[in-house]
């Protein structure tokens, strides 16, 4: 008997796209969103301790991802009614210097699976009934430019996802790469020069705001 495997969904594949049901109304992913970067994110279970936590946090950041286009959406394998009740509970909660907020970012309702399995959020080995706590973020083109798996225990570190979109759209701007440990105005990484010509010019004569470590390792200042 033959198997059929289906392919999870890469950096670089356009997004699958579906249909469903959310916590406020139908939406049609991706196109629904085109023109916005979306990070969307699952969760394994609603009431539970970590999730919660999560949440509250990430609704604490909904204005700063707005403010870089950036859209929330959220996963897990529950009921709409589980949803919506679990939501009007974490808006009455107070933690961490988090209280009175608001959670206005949709919540798929994935009761059968499909499209938690179509993005490879559930995983076997961790658990067939529970999603893991996965990220994809994706352009305004509907594109995936990045993928993260949490584990079930491990809370997700929101400011670093932010700060690796804050990268992402950097580079889309002025065509360059982020050392390690960037933050917005750091200086950036230039291309690496493909000609032995290319090479000698990049350490023999920088530019007004670049320098050179070596012929591979160029920066710039972030104007």
């Amino acid at each position: 008997m033959t198997e059929t495997l289906n392919r999870l969904p890469l950096i670089g594949d356009e997004a699958p796209a579906f249909r469903a049901l959310t916590t406020n109304g139908t939406i049609n992913f991706p196109e629904d969103y085109k023109g916005k970067w979306v990070l969307f994110f699952s969760h394994p279970s609603d009431f539970t301790p970590v999730c919660t936590t999560e949440f509250m946090t990430l609704a604490s950041m909904q204005e700063e991802f707005r403010e870089m286009n950036v859209e929330l959406l959220g996963l897990s394998v529950d009921s709409l009614y589980s949803h919506i009740a679990w939501v009007r509970a974490i808006e009455s909660f107070e933690w961490n210097g988090m209280k009175n907020i608001k959670i206005d970012f949709p919540v798929i309702a994935d009761l059968n699976t499909k499209v938690s399995t179509l993005y490879g959020m559930l995983q076997p080995n961790v658990s067939s009934t529970q999603a893991v706590r996965a990220v994809f973020v994706i352009d305004p083109e509907g594109i995936i430019r990045s993928i993260i798996y949490y584990p079930l225990t491990t809370g997700r570190n929101f400011d670093e996802i932010k700060r690796m979109i804050q990268a992402l759209q950097k580079a889309d701007e002025v065509h360059c790469s982020t050392p390690a440990n960037w933050q917005p105005g750091d200086d950036l990484i230039v291309p690496t020069p493909v000609t032995a010509q290319e090479a000698a010019d990049a350490v023999n004569v920088p530019g007004e705001d670049t320098y050179a470590l070596d012929w591979f390792l160029r920066f710039r200042k972030d104007k």
